[in-house]
């Protein structure tokens, strides 16, 4: 089946109402909560990617829909296609890229990037399956990291195309162009972009 992972946001402040070891815990169980409607099959996903919870705990966080699905696999794709392409990219591009990458889902150029901030859930047994935790103050630095990569009129991203389709493009694979993996950081993006709005946390699950 492969490894899936589910991206939320949360409410740092309604998670610190409980001990470290037990606030991941308090998450699964709103998420969980039938009142929320997130299990309701006939429920209609927003265009927006986000899926908003009903019931006692809708303030409290929220769930990001990525296209492909909970599937882990285009983030390992996009983690490849940019090792394969990196070293051709000016550094003034590489290095934050580096660090945004690193600070989401790639393992980073040693394969030992760290993905979690104890300070969120602590690191005890109750943190099985926690591919991401990211404090809000980690949150507002990448977040700012994300914007100034895509400010201006084309953003960023596109200097990478060069290095991309020499070196990392593949027509038949997963994050196969160069507008895949801009699609997948404009999620992040979106992502880190409301939880440094709110304050709040990032979160990656795998169930």
């Amino acid at each position: 089946m492969g490894l899936d992972m589910t991206v939320l946001i949360a409410d740092r402040a309604w998670l610190d109402e409980v001990p470290p070891g037990e606030r991941l815990e308090r998450l699964r169980d709103a998420w969980y909560d039938d009142a929320t409607g997130l299990w309701d099959p006939d429920r209609e996903p927003l265009d927006s990617g986000w899926e908003r919870p009903d019931g006692p705990h809708a303030d409290r966080f929220d769930v990001y829909e990525f296209p492909h699905g909970a599937s882990f696999k285009a983030h390992f794709w996009a983690g490849i296609r940019w090792e394969h392409c990196r070293e051709h990219v000016d550094p003034r591009l590489r290095e934050p890229l580096d660090t945004l990458l690193g600070g989401l889902f790639w393992d980073g150029t040693d394969g030992e990037a760290e993905h979690v901030d104890p300070e969120v859930f602590g690191d005890g047994p109750g943190t099985y399956g926690l591919l991401l935790a990211r404090s809000p103050d980690r949150v507002r630095e990448l977040a700012a990291i994300w914007a100034e990569l895509t400010k201006g009129p084309d953003g960023g991203l596109r200097a990478v195309r060069p290095a991309h389709d020499e070196h990392a493009a593949d027509p038949h694979g997963r994050i196969g162009d160069l507008p895949a993996f801009e699609r997948l950081l404009g999620d992040w993006g979106r992502i880190l972009t409301e939880a440094a709005r709110r304050g709040w946390v990032v979160v990656g699950l795998s169930e």
